[in-house]
């Protein structure tokens, strides 16, 4: 397979990767993080060749971006209040909420559990992409497991070109660190990796709850 590049401000960019999405194939995007590698989250065969890609173990559940907090529902089931509070307060941005899903997000985007990673990026290329698609993106960082996470349209194609249908160059991601992780089907939510959003800021919102 060809790997075609093409810039995120390109006039056909956009409806090219809604395409290769919607055709069960696999586009790379710049986010407020990262680059990330997505797959329409509904298909589950795109979803287990992200996998193989990537060369990600398929006991690892896959996170799945959203193009708005409203969009949250559409995938989780039920919502907690906190969890929206914690989306009105931090989405768009780098924090990535662990939550109940719903039977319509496939068992391969989940590696099986009951649990699914949501997220809204910080970053207009990933929502618009999104967006135009319809529907979420089962979405991880677009390098293979181990390596580098890529910041950059080149450093994706040096890890994954030849292996997935399109990049879309945005330049360089400004975050170039991995988004905070946070459990809350845990009572205390824990978070499982920290991130650019502190377990402080997270915690003053749980106290601003309970106050």
């Amino acid at each position: 397979m060809g790997t075609l590049i093409l810039p995120a401000d390109h006039p056909e960019a956009i409806e090219q990767a809604v395409s290769a999405l919607r055709q069960g194939g696999l586009v790379a995007f710049p986010t407020d993080t990262v680059y990330g590698v997505g797959a329409h989250a509904f298909d589950p065969q795109a979803v287990a060749q992200l996998y193989e890609v990537k060369k990600r173990s398929r006991s690892k559940a896959i996170p799945l971006l959203l193009a708005d907090v409203a969009d949250m529902p559409s995938v989780v089931e039920p919502v907690p209040p906190l969890a929206e509070r914690l989306a009105k307060r931090f989405w768009p941005g780098p924090l990535t909420l662990v939550l109940p899903r719903r039977t319509v997000v496939p068992n391969m985007v989940t590696a099986g559990g009951h649990s699914v990673a949501v997220r809204v990026p910080d970053h207009p290329v990933a929502r618009a992409l999104i967006a135009a698609l319809g529907a979420p993106l089962a979405t991880t960082s677009a390098n293979r497991s181990g390596e580098p996470s890529p910041v950059t349209a080149g450093e994706v194609m040096a890890q994954l070109g030849g292996r997935i249908d399109l990049i879309l160059d945005g330049g360089a991601c400004p975050g170039g660190v991995s988004s905070t992780v946070l459990d809350m089907t845990a009572s205390p939510p824990v978070v499982l990796r920290p991130g650019p959003v502190s377990a402080e800021e997270i915690e003053r919102m749980i106290v601003s709850r309970r106050s």
